[in-house]
């Protein structure tokens, strides 16, 4: 067709490449480059000639081994093929008016597969592995998928500059698949931020970043795949107290050759030397037929023995029943190198220092500069408290007390006793007591000894003390505290979303979790555990520490189960919790299982312990976070699932997250048991 002045109008050409095997087999999927040669460049060069700018064209091969590009304008080109070794991965052709330009790219049997490094946008060091295979050769490369990928938020077609000018893609073929080097310089970040692309921080470094994509594996056929791994962080210093902090928590523990065994050998075979000269007496003067408290004495006195022995800041290989404490891959795994236990020992003496916590030591700092601890602590009288923190929390008591572990000890004392529960029917009326006979003095030792034991108002002020906590029920009446932790549940909820937040993140490859807002929330509930850290703090949950282990191990008695008829086939963790479920369904409390309070009381001890004596006010680095984060993770997951299971809260979501009192959760779902039992 002619134009108005009368001349034609110049057709485009065509340029059709194929690449093939040595056999002549289409090889698919393989990137080709078509550059356009500037006007004033020569005619063809023996010396590899990169053009200026971004491709004029680009396509991947067919099914074929084919690729061809229409509408070529009149002019010369250089087709490459960056898959082959560079002195023959290009042919530069001439298109003219309709002209029709056929390229052939033929892949050698040994394909040298390239590793490039690069340093201020040049390459340097190439390393190579001959690939002996190159039948039905598949390699993904195509710059714009490969960016699409990664998760480059601009089009490939935005970036400005050519390779060794700011901007680049290598792509090799090789025994294990393609490799595509991608790098960006400053003026190609400057450039693509005018134009309002925002490039991740993760792809780009000063003054050059290079990321290496692995983009298929093995090379020969299949799907091209993307494999990245998980943000690290540097090992902190804190990282040995929250071994000590497992460890000490099981060395105390019931089950597991724990507080029970201990007992045990104590009640049962007297043949335990623990080093307590009251202890040895006791035992010694309690013959085969004892009566009165004698027994009981005896029970209480080893439980007190026992505590003193595994309490404090230390990690042992075997508690004092020849139980494992230590698990050193357990702990490899958790602190994501390998680790013994001399190793964390030595960790652990280090971050003690002077034989303080730091924490302890910048209290005594603050609070009582250019003073010595014999004259501020009475010459010794509290020096232990500072120098060997007891590794026990409060919050341990509270929820198996939620769990309804001393009401069922309760009931079963007024049993004993032949005294009927208030209200018109007893469900305990009926049972005979007949099997708790081997147990007459324990219980009634532990009887006689109810003066001296802690009332359930004076657990319940202290646990408002220390997290604003409160017991609903008729054996809790209000309280009218002086000092209460308002703000902590708040904080601790706050802290545990935020928690399962990071580990969402932290599961995405593609993301890097921040752990700054898990540091900040740590702060927060380490400030407010040490504003409750006052009044009856140590005593109190010492003391309420040795009756629960008491009530726990009596309940645990063979005798116990007998006169309950607890169920055999459901599976408990400790010998104790048949028990109060059963006595739970007799007297009608709520049905939700002792296993998820008693998880929650484990969990939960061993979490508040971690933030109460690690000294978080004094860190300013997300990596103590991060690893705090992951070191607890199966115990803060387990203490949500729990929470969830007593009290209906899912506190990983946003919306149901709040700071209600856990016993207001647990009244309203007793009274809806109860509407539905009706």
């Amino acid at each position: 067709m002619d134009n108005p002045q009368g001349s034609k109008v110049p057709r485009p050409g065509q340029i059709n490449v194929c690449v093939k095997d040595p056999d002549g087999a289409p090889i698919q999927k393989v990137l080709i480059l078509v550059y356009r040669v500037p006007e004033h460049t020569g005619k063809a060069s023996g010396k590899w000639q990169h053009p200026e700018g971004l491709p004029a064209f680009y396509d991947l091969t067919g099914s074929d081994g084919c690729v061809t590009f229409l509408n070529v304008e009149e002019a010369d080109y250089v087709v490459e093929c960056p898959n082959i070794p560079r002195g023959t991965s290009f042919e530069r052709v001439s298109v003219m008016a309709g002209s029709v330009e056929d390229v052939l790219f033929t892949l050698d049997a040994k394909l040298e597969y390239h590793k490039t490094t690069i340093s201020e946008g040049k390459e340097s060091g190439s390393d190579h592995a001959i690939v002996n295979e190159t039948s039905g050769l598949e390699i993904t490369s195509d710059p714009k998928e490969l960016i699409d990928s990664v998760g480059f938020p601009f089009p490939y077609t935005a970036l400005p500059t050519a390779r060794n000018k700011g901007f680049g893609i290598h792509t090799k073929a090789g025994l294990y698949g393609a490799t595509a080097t991608i790098y960006f310089k400053p003026p190609v970040v400057n450039a693509l931020t005018q134009a309002g692309y925002k490039i991740p921080s993760a792809f780009v470094q000063k003054p050059i970043d290079t990321l290496v994509v692995q983009t298929g594996g093995p090379a020969l056929s299949g799907q091209v795949g993307v494999t990245l791994q998980r943000s690290g962080s540097n090992p902190t210093r804190d990282q040995a107290l929250w071994v000590a902090i497992r460890n000490r928590t099981k060395a105390i523990g019931f089950s597991g050759s724990g507080y029970k065994d201990f007992i045990d050998r104590v009640l049962c075979k007297q043949d335990l030397n623990p080093g307590s000269p009251l202890l040895n007496r006791q035992i010694q003067e309690l013959g085969n037929q004892v009566y009165g408290v004698g027994a009981y004495e005896l029970l209480k006195t080893a439980t007190e023995v026992f505590l003193l022995l595994e309490c404090g800041v230390a990690i042992n290989q075997t508690g004092v029943e020849g139980s494992t404490l230590f698990d050193p891959d357990d702990e490899s795994a958790r602190l994501g190198h390998s680790v013994s236990l001399d190793e964390v020992t030595q960790r652990l003496t280090d971050y003690l220092g002077q034989g303080r916590l730091p924490y302890i030591s910048r209290i005594i700092r603050t609070a009582f500069p250019g003073e010595g601890l014999g004259r501020i602590f009475c010459d010794g009288v509290l020096t232990s408290r500072v120098e060997d923190s007891c590794l026990i929390e409060l919050i341990w008591n509270y929820w198996h007390e939620e769990g309804m572990l001393v009401q069922a000890m309760n009931a079963i004392s007024r049993r004993f006793q032949n005294i009927r529960a208030p209200g018109a029917r007893d469900p305990l009326a009926h049972l005979e007591i007949d099997p708790l006979r081997p147990l007459n003095n324990l219980l009634w030792g532990y009887i006689q000894d109810e003066q001296n034991l802690l009332t359930v108002r004076r657990r319940a002020y202290e646990y408002d003390h220390h997290y604003g906590l409160s017991l609903y029920g008729k054996a809790a009446p209000p309280i009218r505290p002086a000092d209460s932790r308002s703000k902590f549940l708040e904080a601790f909820h706050n802290l545990l979303h935020l928690t399962s937040v990071f580990y969402k993140e932290d599961n995405d490859t593609t993301v890097i979790a921040d752990g700054f807002p898990l540091l900040n929330a740590l702060k927060e509930v380490h400030l407010l555990l040490a504003q409750g850290a006052h009044n009856q703090f140590g005593d109190l949950p010492w003391t309420a520490r040795r009756e629960m282990l008491i009530q726990q191990w009596l309940l645990a008695r063979p005798e116990m189960r007998d006169f309950l008829q607890s169920r055999a086939m459901v599976p408990y963790k400790e010998a104790w919790m048949p028990q109060v479920d059963t006595m739970k369904t007799l007297q009608g409390w709520t049905d939700v299982t002792i296993t998820h309070f008693r998880d929650l009381a484990v969990y939960g001890e061993q979490i508040l312990l971690s933030v109460r004596y690690g000294d978080w006010i004094d860190v300013n680095n997300e990596d103590s976070a991060k690893n705090w984060a992951r070191y607890w993770r199966p115990e803060v997951q387990a203490y949500l699932h729990a929470y969830r299971a007593c009290t209906g809260v899912d506190l990983t979501n946003a919306d149901t997250l709040d700071s209600t009192i856990p016993a207001a959760h647990l009244q309203k779902r007793l009274v809806a048991q109860q509407q539905r039992v009706r």
